[in-house]
């Protein structure tokens, strides 16, 4: 069954396995005695240090390792704020960070920090003169992933970096997409990563601390890891995790170059088979693997349900599943449509044959989908007008039926006429304007209504 969602967690790497299992009889021993066994663990992790440092492109002794990649976030994130907080205790995020990024954010605004979010473009993609203007005199640190985990987008870091390096301020990188691909440029401060993005084993992170950056580890601290992260170290984990990675780093020019091909096929023929597909993110500066799109008129669970039965494992940033009824924050910070998203990312090694059979299967699913769902299945025929305005009553519906109901009804108003759309599904907020985008209406705008909120659609067209 072809998997197609490795920017969740990649497909565990054969030498990785091959590490692990290997390491299991070496490095079970405390790394901090003298006796034989001892030893020889110390000698397994001081080796996997001194490779992963190599990779990243920094010292041996600024690397920690870390029990997740979320929880090297969270200690880089915390450590550097309370380093700093002389300075001042503003914290400076992009709005598409990772859920680990922004959780440290509110838990920093909980206890009395301020904390900006710099807005994207569409692409997704933040301007380091964006995170200019954000520095203030009491900026304690700001955060910048090195690329997006459901668009693809690759962030402008070195140039951020620079932005930030000459206001004095450190930033801290989320490089956990990137870093299976290559090192991070320019003079960014602190750098986190996750092996079970790249091919390791889970349960490792990792956390760089550049030499002369402030910082301060928070809660209780013990001799491990430099007191930066407590607890007896997963040895073998460690090492299977650094072992993924030169080998992905080994593979990384030739199989970036085949999946970006592979990628594209998809931009490019998935709106030439389906109607009412809108292709996110950044066309040119993205990571080769990864390539999100959007339908209108679909349930995002019953899309991913479907392609599931017939065989194909893929991820979505869609509001509506059934765990939440809000849009994906990285969708709704590009102001992009959310109905129906699949993202589609590649681990190394995927066959050509199997995208073009994703290809095949996916017209099918789709159309499946939206008759079940009742959607138009092309632009409805205007009819003698009825009304200047319409009501649309769309309230306790979630997506995409507010669309689709709106969809339904826009051709029964004369041009210049409304339609009114009464929703309280929060997707509706996005994913309305982004229907009247691809329709050529005019979106006017939002008003509050007795219950939920009315949505304003003026017919041009």
């Amino acid at each position: 069954m072809p998997y197609f969602d490795a920017a969740s967690s990649a497909p565990l790497h054969p030498v990785a396995r091959q590490a692990l299992l290997a390491s299991l009889d070496e490095g079970w021993a405390d790394p901090g005695r003298l006796y034989r066994e001892g030893r020889r663990a110390r000698m397994l992790l001081d080796a996997a240090r001194e490779a992963a440092a190599e990779a990243v492109g920094c010292r041996a002794d600024e690397v920690v390792f870390t029990a997740s990649g979320t929880r090297a976030v969270h200690t880089g994130v915390a450590g550097a704020l309370a380093g700093r907080r002389r300075v001042g205790r503003h914290l400076i995020v992009s709005s598409v960070e990772h859920s680990s990024v922004l959780h440290s954010a509110e838990a920093h605004q909980a206890s009395g920090g301020t904390v900006e979010e710099v807005p994207v473009g569409r692409e997704g993609r933040v301007s380091a003169s964006a995170y200019a203007d954000a520095l203030r005199e009491d900026t304690a640190l700001a955060c910048l992933q090195s690329a997006n985990h459901e668009v693809g987008t690759v962030q402008p870091v070195a140039q951020v970096a620079e932005v930030c390096r000459a206001a004095g301020v450190p930033l801290l990188v989320d490089a956990a997409q990137s870093l299976g691909w290559g090192p991070v440029e320019g003079d960014w401060s602190l750098l986190t990563g996750s092996a079970h993005k790249w091919g390791g084993p889970s349960g490792v992170g990792l956390l760089v601390v550049r030499k002369g950056v402030r910082f301060a580890a928070q809660g209780p601290v013990d001799e491990r890891e430099s007191g930066r992260a407590a607890g007896f170290e997963n040895i073998p984990a460690i090492v299977a995790a650094v072992a993924s990675l030169r080998a992905v780093r080994a593979e990384a020019a030739q199989e970036a170059g085949r999946l970006s091909e592979l990628t594209q096929r998809i931009r490019t023929r998935v709106p030439e088979l389906l109607t009412d597909v809108e292709v996110v993110g950044d066309a040119r500066n993205r990571l080769p693997g990864i390539v999100t799109f959007s339908c209108l008129y679909v349930d995002g669970e019953a899309l991913l349900t479907e392609l599931d039965r017939v065989g194909f494992s893929v991820s979505s940033g869609s509001s509506c599943t059934s765990s939440t009824l809000t849009p994906s924050h990285v969708l709704r910070a590009m102001g992009v449509l959310s109905e129906g998203n699949v993202r589609v990312s590649l681990p190394t090694g995927t066959p050509a044959e199997e995208v073009d059979r994703f290809l095949d299967v996916l017209p099918g699913v789709v159309t499946g989908v939206r008759e079940k769902l009742g959607a138009p299945t092309s632009t409805p025929p205007a009819r003698p007008a009825q009304a200047r305005e319409v009501v649309v009553d769309s309230l306790g519906k979630r997506c995409p039926v507010p669309v689709i109901e709106l969809a339904k009804v826009i051709g029964t108003v004369p041009i210049g006429g409304t339609v009114r759309v009464l929703s309280d599904d929060e997707a509706a907020r996005l994913d309305i304007p982004a229907w009247c985008e691809m329709r050529a209406q005019q979106y006017l705008g939002e008003e509050p209504a007795r219950t939920g909120t009315a949505y304003l659609i003026r017919r041009t067209t």
